[in-house]
């Protein structure tokens, strides 16, 4: 059997009995992106389309969990840096920009014994998107239709796992950017709670948003990812000094104590018929495994999409304001300093950066700051109150990921507003700080991919772990394959 095509765990099997080597992996992986690169493009700047060499790995494997994902390839976002190797954020502003550190993910992921690719995957520019089209590099294709997207912004990361070309994939998720192309590959996706990674080298969309996540093609190879890149951070202010349980203890344990909230908000006009009918099915299903579910309210998610695009392109345009020239990437010739930073940063951004940027700026401005993003603060208080009264009676929420199956390219790309819907039943998640999983539940006519979604706790992703893995192993959707 092809060793691309097996899990994390089926691999770490295979290795500890000797019947395959770090190497045998990497070649089969190699094998592959022969087959389907030129056809999915989840990476970027590929030498002759090949991967290559793997990511250094320190001699003497220490820390928490050493050895824990030991001969496994991971890729990574291009917005999570890695010492020596360029790192992008698939934006012409950054080109050429090579980190002189790792970002801590990646030391943990050496630290477990990974094989770190030496090998970036396409991202909407700066994680502003939900296709994969806003990259200076072109788009990513869904592996499971070419003609579509594979979501976004880590849809290169999420159409890598599907495809094969990689054993697991490390992204970020600042308003769904995991959970959505997820959903749309058909792989299991997981944003944690917001603190619970550190964003220590994570190169900033929107700071109190953003949170580093795992793909995986299961929920057990999700919860080994979580664990190896989980944990404390005194290099970031943000990171939770809480400890991280043993992720995989949470699996093959049933749900006939788990209490489900199903939120009416989600599932109302505009959603995708098939997509509601699949949901539905799949909450059927984890009533019969034993779970009990009651409708609830979430009272403010109407708010949600307006808060968010206020919140998160303020915070953008504060965090993009360092990128003029200056001391990163490209620098565009001029006369005056005042010219270079305008033709830098008129050249170097994309159109939707630049779009987010000027919504961003207008809303901090003199005049505006009190009307627009305080009161979008406020707001985003009652958001997070919703669901901690939800919390207090629940142990988790189930919606849809997504309330549409993949689009084709292009069809939103001029409307914005349009696309900023397609994360209007993840982007609360973010906004409150908690954690939420998407693992497969079906599939549309069209053989398109639907995500279930699960939010829970802050901190509390072994409830999540646990059920999604109850309800994959009933229906194990993530079993079937796009045929590339």
């Amino acid at each position: 059997m092809d060793l691309h095509r097996l899990t994390a765990h089926e691999l770490s099997d295979r290795l500890k009995k000797k019947e395959a080597t770090p190497e045998d992996i990497f070649s089969s992986l190699q094998k592959r992106l022969a087959e389907t690169e030129g056809k999915v493009k989840a990476f970027v700047r590929l030498a002759d389309g090949r991967l290559g060499q793997i990511r250094r790995t320190p001699p003497q494997l220490h820390g928490r969990n050493a050895g824990l994902l030991s001969g496994i390839p991971v890729c990574i976002k291009d917005n999570i840096c890695t010492e020596g190797l360029a790192t992008e954020c698939c934006s012409r502003i950054l080109a050429g920009f090579k980190p002189p550190y790792d970002a801590t993910v990646i030391r943990r992921l050496h630290e477990a014994g990974a094989l770190v690719l030496d090998a970036k995957t396409n991202m909407d520019e700066f994680a502003f998107g939900s296709s994969t089209e806003n990259s200076c590099f072109g788009p990513t294709h869904n592996p499971w239709d070419l003609d579509r997207v594979p979501g976004g912004s880590s849809g290169g990361s999420a159409a890598a796992v599907a495809a094969d070309e990689t054993i697991l994939a490390v992204g970020s998720d600042t308003g769904g950017s995991i959970r959505q192309p997820a959903s749309f590959c058909g792989v299991v996706g997981m944003k944690p709670t917001y603190g619970r990674v550190s964003r220590y080298g994570l190169i900033a969309f929107a700071s109190s948003l953003d949170q580093i996540g795992p793909f995986a093609k299961d929920v057990h190879d999700c919860a080994l990812l979580l664990e190896a890149i989980a944990g404390h951070d005194p290099m970031d202010s943000t990171s939770a000094d809480i400890p991280v349980p043993d992720y995989t203890k949470s699996l093959g344990k049933d749900i006939k104590n788990i209490r489900i909230g199903i939120p009416r908000e989600y599932f109302v006009e505009g959603m995708d018929p098939e997509v509601k009918t699949i949901v539905t099915e799949a909450i059927e299903k984890l009533k019969s495994l034993g779970a009990s579910t009651h409708e609830v309210t979430l009272a403010h998610t109407q708010y949600a999409v307006p808060v968010y695009y206020i919140v998160a392109t303020a915070e953008a345009s504060s965090n993009l304001a360092r990128f003029d020239g200056v001391q990163y990437g490209l620098r565009v010739k001029a006369s005056r300093m005042i010219d270079m930073y305008k033709r830098t940063r008129g050249e170097g951004f994309g159109a939707e950066a630049k779009r987010r940027i000027l919504l961003g700026t207008f809303a901090l401005s003199h005049g505006y700051y009190d009307a627009y993003y305080l009161r979008a603060l406020k707001v985003r208080t009652l958001i997070k109150n919703d669901f901690d009264k939800i919390f207090k009676q629940f142990d988790c929420i189930v919606t849809p990921t997504s309330p549409t199956p993949a689009f084709t390219i292009g069809e939103r790309a001029q409307d914005p507003l349009q696309m900023y819907l397609s994360d209007i039943y993840t982007i609360s998640a973010n906004l409150a700080g908690i954690p939420g999983i998407s693992v497969p539940c079906g599939f549309t006519k069209k053989k398109l991919p639907v995500g279930l979604q699960i939010l829970g706790k802050p901190f509390d992703e072994e409830t999540l772990i646990r059920t999604a893995h109850a309800y994959e192993q009933k229906t194990r959707w993530n079993k079937t394959r796009p045929s590339l």
